[in-house]
């Protein structure tokens, strides 16, 4: 039995346009705290422009917001926000340093002291998987492995909502399923995720919520768990 959990965040009259081109226009988004989502929908919908408004990244019209229970505005974009939620982009872009260098560097920017950075990297790299990297130079990585790097970039930082642009495209085998395994244990750790993608074991995965742009709307379409469909 799925257990109720509060909305982490909502966004109603959320419209936004390419020139006298309406891209979209939703009535209400609502993410619920440490659940998982996948965005679909044909290419040029704006999956990718939905995650970045969220983001701050792209601006848009908003009606009204809410996060964790507080009126928030999505522009100019607030520290509050800011802090809570992270966008990976579906090309990472990485520091020509270290790997270990990369994943501490947020932390770093938040003035977290020394000790404390190395512990969470060197902790978030055993999730990732990526340890034997940890001076490697980002640029010497394969896409499975920068994506690794990524989400653990991200990880460190304890988002309350992780958005993430097509995590698994170009990446198949072995690299693919390493991705898609950290995703639950980001949703378990408490984070709300976001996934725009197409990828059929995305959608598939345990729990996970679909949210479809289609026509400019946005469709939520229940898990087949919470439809009472049988695997």
């Amino acid at each position: 039995m799925n257990k109720l959990k509060s909305a982490l965040l909502t966004v109603q009259g959320l419209r936004k346009r390419h020139g006298e081109r309406l891209l979209f226009d939703i009535d209400t988004l609502t993410l619920e705290a440490a659940s998982a989502y996948v965005l679909t929908g044909a290419n040029g919908v704006g999956k990718s422009t939905l995650l970045r408004i969220l983001a701050g990244l792209d601006t848009a019209e908003i009606g009204h917001a809410v996060f964790e229970g507080k009126p928030v505005a999505l522009h100019p974009y607030p520290p509050l926000l800011r802090r809570a939620i992270v966008y990976v982009h579906q090309h990472p872009v990485m520091f020509s340093t270290s790997v270990a260098q990369n994943i501490g560097y947020g932390l770093a920017a938040r003035g977290e002291p020394k000790a404390r950075v190395a512990a969470l990297v060197a902790e978030a790299m055993d999730w990732a998987g990526v340890g034997y990297l940890r001076e490697t130079e980002p640029a010497r990585l394969s896409g499975g492995e920068k994506q690794r790097v990524a989400l653990a970039r991200a990880r460190v930082l304890q988002p309350r909502l992780l958005l993430l642009d097509e995590p698994t495209a170009n990446l198949d085998g072995a690299a693919r399923e390493q991705v898609i395994a950290l995703i639950p244990t980001l949703v378990q750790e408490g984070s709300t995720v976001v996934m725009a993608c197409h990828d059929r074991d995305l959608i598939g995965l345990p729990g996970v919520r679909r949210l479809k742009l289609r026509d400019g709307r946005l469709e939520y379409r229940p898990h087949k768990e919470e439809a009472g469909d049988k695997p």
